[in-house]
């Protein structure tokens, strides 16, 4: 069976390439005579892998050297605990920006673990606020924000400013897809099962004299960055095979020309979508222009009826997974980096060619 265009949010499609050269090496890694999902995380052949994939990913980033590059496990959600964890001890307050369904759980998770408010809330998040709209506390601890909204279709057009409070960021769903400042966070962390690999890897980039400070009492070894860092990632068994296939998908990253690429490849893809539901007489997006995601498109007919027959007909063309969140209703196309251009260009040729 060919393979389908998989507008699924995560977990999401991989690059084709990455996928084949992974089958080839999977019973014999580099001549080892094991697969990689075989091989101790201590052997020389695993660590040097290991080590590769961290260097790959500071450059693709370019990551300064005084951040701490973490390969962890527990997806996001597990980070919306390790964050206050690690970083409430500084001030003993931070501030949440809540533009979303994944920045409201990170905001409610961090209010158990001291004072945590909200800078902002949308309540309807089809829109992110501007800068004048965000009370920030000067003396906070950081201040934590969504950068991509997956399941309202949202991203954030600017980096917040915070006058010298730490900025942490969720990009789980927009890591690598556009050139970041990295100098400009205190904390970014992503689970890697959008832009970056399979699921069951996390990705936590830390300055490092955010580490300086203690974790919060109690905080476990395993959720504490420092301890982390320390032990070079390695204080339990790794997602080995998961940093491996973040390996490829780096490698094959810079063969498409690297995170500037992307950025210009997803502005294509998303504008091809954008466009044809703007000039559609069937569908409408409801996020503001200027908040619009890249890497999620969401719209709707308004109809539970005609949007499931627009998902039946999609799938029917090699298009899968439309069906949007729970919370929104509609349609949602999920276009990370390995969607190719072909799979917007017919999800846009059907959606002009849909009638209710």
């Amino acid at each position: 069976m060919p393979r389908v265009f998989n507008f699924s949010a995560g977990p999401a499609m991989m690059p084709e390439s990455v996928l084949r050269r992974a089958a080839g090496e999977i019973a014999d890694y580099g001549g080892t005579g094991m697969s990689v999902m075989e091989m101790s995380h201590r052997s020389k052949e695993y660590v040097a892998l290991f080590e590769g994939v961290e260097r790959k990913l500071r450059a693709a980033m370019s990551v300064p050297e005084n951040y701490k590059i973490l390969f962890l496990q527990g997806g996001a959600t597990l980070q919306f605990s390790a964050v206050p964890m690690n970083l409430l001890a500084r001030k003993g307050k931070a501030d949440y920006a809540v533009t979303g369904f994944f920045a409201k759980k990170a905001y409610r998770c961090g209010q158990m673990y001291g004072t945590v408010r909200a800078a902002v809330d949308t309540g309807d998040y089809y829109a992110v606020p501007e800068q004048e709209a965000l009370d920030l506390d000067p003396d906070a601890s950081y201040l934590h924000f969504c950068h991509n909204n997956t399941v309202y279709g949202t991203r954030w057009p600017y980096l917040p400013e915070t006058g010298g409070v730490p900025l942490v960021c969720d990009m789980s769903s927009s890591i690598l897809s556009e050139p970041v400042d990295v100098s400009k966070f205190g904390v970014i962390y992503a689970g890697a099962q959008k832009n970056m690999g399979p699921a069951g890897l996390t990705v936590v980039i830390a300055r490092g004299d955010l580490l300086d400070v203690p974790p919060l009492p109690g905080t476990p070894d395993l959720l504490s960055y420092k301890a982390q860092a320390e032990n070079g990632s390695m204080m339990n068994t790794p997602a080995t095979y998961g940093v491996y296939l973040l390996g490829l998908v780096l490698d094959w990253l810079a063969e498409q020309g690297g995170v500037a690429a992307m950025e210009a490849d997803n502005r294509r893809k998303a504008a091809l979508v954008y466009e044809a539901v703007d000039q559609s007489p069937v569908f409408a997006c409801k996020a503001e222009p200027r908040s619009r995601s890249r890497m999620n498109a969401v719209f709707s007919s308004g109809s539970d009826e005609t949007d499931g027959r627009f998902i039946k007909e999609a799938a029917a063309r090699g298009m899968v997974t439309l069906k949007a969140h729970r919370a929104t209703g509609g349609v949602r196309a999920s276009m990370y980096n390995a969607m190719p251009l072909e799979g917007a260009e017919r999800l846009a040729e059907l959606i002009r060619a849909f009638n209710s």
